[in-house]
């Protein structure tokens, strides 16, 4: 694969006072022909996320059409999974509804947060979303104590295929705890009910890694590729890539994903992560974070090669 470059699309300015700054985890979907959404997590000013999105001139990404002026999912409520921040997922159109796939945050005393998945869901139009529940619908495992992070819905012959990453533990850098994560599979009837047990391991972290999520999943006629992102523990996140036949049994592949943190000083210049694509008549871009994990907000490669 072989990326260029298009530069910065949004990053926020606190003019609704929810959205201080970050634009992260992007979902990008065609909502007309010649509009696409961009969905993405945006923090206000004690680093709290909520969902939100904007509309781009699909002939010119860095055209901004419109700008939410509030979220399209808030923090749940107090006490609840989510009271801390909510993050995207993967939102999947099932008959005429959209399902948004969400990570909801929640400080703790003893551990640094959780983070479990909920459901939100919306008309076609995709600018409210109302929870299906105010508990999780993936909540912890033996092996997900800590987390379990949905980023990938497939549906597909009427079974919700699921990728998500389980934290597990919490891998210390000086005195700083940071989630230790891989990528596992379920599935679901109904994209509600999930299993309550982790069986399908599908990438693992390598001695040089710590963490591994944030799975972007893509089925076409060669196969399932699947994007995500890796810390290493040298601290530096990347972005990685790995194939399947049956969208079990991966291979990794990390040497053929092509795009990595740009050289230059600017917004994506410390890193590059969190990739979904989308494609649009002949084309295939990807939209990426960059520096501090979406701190610097959302921008944009096109697949040349």
């Amino acid at each position: 694969m072989k990326w260029q470059k298009k530069g910065l699309i949004y990053c926020p300015n606190g003019a609704n006072g929810w959205d201080y700054d970050t634009f992260m985890t992007p979902h990008a979907m065609l909502i007309n022909e010649g509009t696409i959404r961009i969905y993405g997590g945006t923090r206000d000013k004690e680093g709290v996320s909520r969902i939100t999105y904007i509309d781009v001139n699909a002939s010119n990404l860095k055209e901004i059409i419109n700008i939410a002026d509030k979220p399209a999912l808030d923090i749940g409520n107090p006490g609840c999974f989510d009271d801390n921040g909510v993050i995207l997922g993967d939102i999947i159109k099932v008959e005429n509804q959209l399902y948004m796939y969400y990570v909801g945050f929640q400080h703790v005393q003893k551990a640094k947060f959780y983070a479990f998945s909920g459901l939100a869901i919306s008309d076609l139009e995709g600018k409210n979303f109302k929870r299906y529940s105010e508990v999780p619908i993936m909540d912890r495992t033996d092996s997900g104590k800590f987390g379990r992070c949905i980023h990938t819905v497939l549906y597909e012959n009427g079974i919700f295929k699921i990728y998500y990453a389980v934290i597990h533990s919490w891998h210390y850098i000086g005195d700083r705890p940071y989630p230790a994560y891989n990528i596992w599979y379920t599935e679901s009837q109904d994209g509600k009910t999930i299993a309550s047990k982790d069986h399908t391991l599908c990438v693992d972290v390598n001695d040089y890694e710590y963490r591994i999520g944030r799975p972007k999943v893509y089925h076409d006629k060669n196969g399932y590729k699947l994007f995500y992102t890796r810390d290493f523990k040298t601290k530096e996140y990347k972005i990685g890539y790995a194939e399947s036949v049956e969208g079990k049994v991966w291979s990794r592949k990390d040497e053929l994903i092509g795009i990595d943190k740009s050289k230059n000083e600017g917004w994506d210049s410390e890193m590059a992560c969190y990739p979904v694509l989308l494609n649009y008549k002949d084309k295939t871009y990807m939209f990426y974070n960059g520096n501090g994990m979406g701190k610097t907000g959302v921008g944009y490669a096109e697949l040349i090669g």
